[in-house]
């Protein structure tokens, strides 16, 4: 019964499931109350435990086959610069992290993933030695706990990453690497199709995008990173967890350069009729790990969740109080508002921002 518990991220993906990834952490826990904006730091997984379990416990009720740990932007120097948590360590964080996602995780029949991301010390010294150190330390932190594979997440210089994944291959573990890219390419305009290939080459896996650019952009993107890896005859998983926000300007630094970033989101939040058509259009593109990232919210994966039913073969715990396609709208007491209970009328909706003077699309951000 408990291998039939751990299979691994690979042999559920070679056997054709469809993984569903959980959603975003530092933005959730930030307007919750448990993260500060600016570093984005996970100091929670110490200080507030109680609030990182139970958004974990949120996403696996949606349907999220994979617990990310709350790792993110946890090396030592990031936590250094940010000033935030002089008394707690990075390894402090990590081993908490990898135990609040296993606990919740054996909750279900999840995986958990541990995390590592972009460092200062790329940026500051680009030394390959030293950003490979502090991958090392993180790694060795995971290594004490009792994750299943590695996600390499939110990079946007593809060097870093492959560098990230060069030591994480080291555990023997399987890995995952994502970009936060857009379809122009990295930060220094590797294409989407090399960029995969160099990852592949490295050592990943499971390869695809993270954040900052939103749903149908990130898939756009994976697209052409499978064309690439095609054309140069590699093979790998492909995994998208896009933004929970719309960014028609699809510009090169994604979601970071609107002038909405990161306090006046909301009006440019996706829908789960949205999500219902990303999943859709991931999995049809052969994504078949999909998940999402900062403004992915539970019920965002839920929707991920019902629009799969059919391939997964059911339904996440959440959807026992939502209505498929608003169905339980049927007993509303006001008769315009039975009227919706449908398919059709979600799915054609085109919802208003309740902002007279708003725009579609910001005229103030960095191409």
């Amino acid at each position: 019964m408990e291998s039939k518990k751990r299979r691994g991220i690979l042999e559920r993906l070679n056997a054709g499931e469809v993984i569903v990834g959980d959603g975003g952490y530092v933005m959730q826990l930030e307007r919750r109350g448990y993260v500060k904006a600016g570093h984005w730091t996970p100091e929670a997984a110490v200080e507030h435990p109680e609030a990182v379990r139970q958004l974990h416990r949120e996403f696996l009720r949606a349907g999220a086959n994979v617990i990310q740990t709350f790792t993110f932007y946890c090396s030592e120097d990031k936590l250094e610069i940010s000033g935030n948590v002089p008394n707690i360590t990075g390894a402090q964080i990590n081993e908490a992290a990898c135990d609040l996602a296993r606990e919740v995780a054996n909750e279900g029949n999840a995986l958990v993933a541990g995390g590592v991301s972009m460092t200062p010390c790329y940026a500051k010294s680009h030394s390959e030695t030293e950003v490979k150190a502090i991958f090392k330390k993180q790694m060795d932190d995971f290594l004490k706990k009792d994750i299943d594979f590695f996600i390499a997440e939110f990079f946007d210089h593809v060097e870093e990453a492959v560098w990230a994944v060069e030591v994480l291959k080291t555990s023997g573990k399987t890995v995952g690497a994502t970009l936060c890219i857009s379809p122009h390419g990295d930060m220094k305009g590797v294409p989407p199709g090399e960029c995969a290939v160099r990852l592949v080459k490295a050592g990943a896996d499971i390869v695809g995008i993270n954040c900052h650019l939103d749903p149908m952009t990130g898939v756009r993107t994976v697209k052409l990173m499978k064309e690439g890896l095609e054309k140069a005859g590699l093979k790998a998983h492909l995994m998208v967890q896009p933004l929970g926000f719309h960014t028609p300007e699809c510009n090169h630094t994604g979601y970071l350069a609107l002038p909405e970033f990161p306090f006046a989101l909301e009006t440019r939040a996706i829908t789960r009729w949205d999500i219902h058509k990303y999943a859709r259009e991931a999995y049809n593109a052969g994504i078949r790990y999909i998940g999402g990232c900062c403004g992915f919210e539970p019920y965002h994966i839920r929707a991920i969740a019902e629009e799969l039913a059919a391939e997964r073969g059911f339904l996440p715990p959440a959807s026992e109080k939502h209505g498929l396609w608003g169905a339980a709208l049927e007993m509303h007491t006001k008769p315009w508002v039975r009227a919706r209970a449908r398919r059709e009328y979600w799915e054609n909706l085109l919802p208003a921002s309740g902002r007279p003077p708003s725009v579609f699309i910001s005229c103030k951000h960095n191409k």
